[in-house]
């Protein structure tokens, strides 16, 4: 199973969002949407190619606490991030 496929017992409630594949200007907007759009106790998967640490520091001014951040691998090249509602 890759990084980015879901491994979750509740398939439903884990939504992979594999952002190498959106271009990059509309990357942080489509990242954006897709967090609006769960509901709590969802998450979505996150997989980009480098760590996205202006991305999370915006997540963090946006969501506050009502988004959490796990990382599920931070390898050069492989980053995955599971972002969870709450």
């Amino acid at each position: 199973m890759s990084s980015c496929a879901t491994g979750h017992v509740n398939p439903e409630a884990i939504y992979p969002f594999d952002a190498r594949g959106v271009a990059k200007r509309f990357r942080h907007a489509a990242i954006f949407g897709a967090l609006d759009a769960l509901q709590p106790g969802e998450v979505m998967r996150f997989c980009n190619d480098h760590d996205p640490i202006p991305l999370l520091r915006q997540l963090g001014d946006r969501y506050g606490e009502a988004v959490s951040i796990h990382y599920v691998q931070r390898e050069p090249g492989a980053i995955v991030i599971d972002f969870g509602r709450n």
